[in-house]
């Protein structure tokens, strides 16, 4: 008994010694596909989010270099008409310099020609109402002219510092992206989805007549291309990116933002839902074309590629056709 007692201690005095000179750390298992798919799908959506705002932020700045370029096309003309009222004013100030501004007392005080009191009253009144209307003119245009640098001001202004939120939502994009990769390759062994050999084809597509039919054959040629963010092709596209170039292909002009995609749109129900409309998803988070048969094009997220999917590839925010 005693022996089995003394072996018994060994074994404890051994264990204890293992585990005063193992490790502190405890062992981690790495995260599962499925763990790591869920991470991958939050990420993408939230990143998602942001390039929407980077798409939404560069419409407004091309908005604002347009306003610019109306401002500074009004300001040449209104500089040359003021310039030209305070010319008037100045020749004007000049002649009553000249004058002594006595010119109209001596018009009422002559007497020597037969020039009736009342016309020369009259021609007096003429005059100062011209006078008074240089004068106004003069301080009309250089108010609208300050008007128009003030406005040119605040947009250049605002610009400038769209400018800079854009650079660095570009910056945010590119940093958290590098982390979304490094997860797809975790995950699946690369960052992105291998070109598919079944990339689309214009020919592929349904019969469609007119500008959505356009539309709906550029949607179908872009199957296969890959998902890139900011892009409208023609070799990548995002989500807005390629229906915005779709319906550009179409004639029509839709901006690079799904949210203002929305808002041009007009807004009808899925049972109206005919090719060429657009479907929109995550609360204007995400957008795609309609192509018929319950089916959607869309460029789906990052390291992804255009891919054909029922309508219901996720709760439908709403539908709009393109006006």
């Amino acid at each position: 008994m005693s022996s089995l007692t003394n072996t018994l201690r060994a074994l404890a005095v051994a264990a204890c010694s293992l585990a005063l000179v193992a490790p502190a750390t405890v062992a981690r298992a790495e995260p599962s596909t499925a763990e790591l798919t869920r991470r991958i799908d939050k990420s993408s959506a939230e990143l998602q989010d942001v390039v929407e705002s980077h798409n939404e932020l560069r419409e407004k700045i091309k908005d604002n270099r347009a306003a610019v370029d109306r401002l500074q096309e009004r300001i040449g003309p209104l500089e040359q008409q003021a310039e030209q009222s305070r010319a008037d004013v100045g020749r004007l100030a000049v002649t009553a310099y000249k004058t002594g501004n006595l010119g109209a007392a001596e018009a009422l005080l002559r007497t020597d020609d037969s020039t009736s009191m009342l016309d020369r009253l009259g021609t007096l009144d003429h005059l100062t109402r011209q006078r008074q209307a240089t004068v106004a003119s003069y301080t009309a245009d250089q108010q609208r002219l300050l008007d128009e640098k003030t406005r040119l001001d605040v947009t250049l202004s605002r610009q400038a510092a769209q400018s800079r939120e854009l650079a660095a939502a570009k910056r945010r994009i590119e940093r958290d992206l590098a982390k979304l990769y490094e997860m797809r390759r975790q995950a699946y062994g690369r960052a992105t989805e291998r070109p598919t050999n079944n990339s689309g084809s214009a020919n592929d597509a349904p019969s469609v007549s007119g500008q959505a039919g356009v539309a709906v054959r550029f949607a179908y040629g872009a199957l296969g291309k890959p998902y890139a963010w900011g892009q409208d092709g023609p070799n990548g596209y995002d989500c807005s990116g390629l229906t915005s170039a779709a319906w550009r292909a179409a004639g029509k002009s839709l901006p690079h933002n799904t949210k203002m995609q929305w808002g041009k749109v007009a807004k009808i129900s899925r049972g109206e839902l005919r090719p060429g409309d657009l479907v929109f998803y995550r609360s204007l988070g995400h957008v795609a074309i309609y192509v018929g048969d319950g089916q959607v094009i869309h460029a789906p997220t990052f390291g992804r590629n255009v891919e054909k999917r029922a309508v219901d590839l996720m709760p439908p925010y709403g539908y709009g056709r393109v006006r």
